[in-house]
């Protein structure tokens, strides 16, 4: 477990973006959230096309090119998005992508996620914290501090998010997919538990308090388990709010983002790709 408090000024804030979307063929948008059992794709116009696992196949067997939330293997998954998304574009077209990233990501992880975005030609691409995914996703208001837990398969997440942005993280290299008797889920609450004590302690404004006054967000496929969610809500002492569809909150809070991005200042300059021929 890991936990790491990130200061105010090392964190890119992400604002809201002007709408509408574009009406251009050209101007297609597609969000991504790769994760390490499963791989969610939306497409602007046709809404989440792909939720499929997290697995490319080399001609030697499959592989799992995202362990524990990193990516460990860039090329596995682009060979994974040029299988799963680009016979689904339009010809002549350069799409602009949105990538969710874990908050504790790093520098690493977003290069080698766009690396893999490479295969789809992109116009330009942008990634969000899958925690702020989440919260648009599930409507959350952004103005005031929230704390958001996302149980994932192999990861589970602990985010505090002011103003839309994260202030701080801690995560735990454990999931629904350790799940393998039935006092995990207790052993994985309690993890969650231990995260949320540590930025409590860390924290020395009342962002943190004031968070889980109003309650936690809970997402991920964890969030779909009644067991966790029982004792969760026990060993926080704190309203607990379950996103409608958590497993798919992420990819619908960035496509929610997406639908504006094209006239953010990065949105066509990022990534610069050759068009597609016609």
């Amino acid at each position: 477990m890991t936990g790491t408090p990130l200061p105010r000024t090392a964190v890119a804030r992400h604002r809201p973006w002007p709408w509408p979307w574009p009406a251009c063929r050209r101007c297609c948008g597609i969000a991504v959230d790769m994760g390490s059992a499963r791989t969610r794709a939306w497409i602007a116009g046709k809404g989440v096309v792909v939720d499929v696992p997290t697995v490319a196949f080399p001609g030697t067997g499959a592989v799992y090119p995202v362990r524990r939330g990193t990516i460990v293997d860039a090329e596995g998954c682009g060979r994974m998005l040029e299988r799963l998304l680009v016979h689904r574009l339009p010809r002549s077209t350069r799409p602009l992508v949105i990538v969710t990233t874990p908050a504790l990501d790093g520098v690493a992880y977003r290069a080698r996620a766009r690396a893999a975005v490479e295969v789809l030609e992109p116009c330009g691409v942008l990634t969000v914290p899958s925690a702020r995914g989440v919260a648009v996703a599930a409507g959350a208001d952004l103005s005031r501090p929230l704390l958001v837990v996302d149980i994932g398969a192999q990861l589970t997440e602990a985010v505090l998010l002011s103003d839309g942005a994260v202030t701080d993280a801690h995560h735990a290299a454990v999931g629904t997919n350790d799940l393998d008797d039935p006092t995990s889920a207790e052993q994985l609450v309690e993890a969650v538990g231990t995260m949320l004590t540590g930025m409590l302690r860390q924290d020395r404004t009342s962002l943190t308090v004031d968070a889980l006054h109003h309650g936690v967000l809970l997402a991920g496929g964890g969030a779909l388990r009644p067991d966790i969610t029982y004792h969760l809500t026990g060993r926080l002492h704190a309203p607990l709010r379950v996103v409608p569809a958590p497993h798919t909150a992420a990819v619908r809070g960035a496509a929610q983002l997406l639908r504006s991005a094209h006239v953010h200042p990065s949105a066509c300059a990022s990534v610069p790709s050759p068009g597609r021929p016609d």
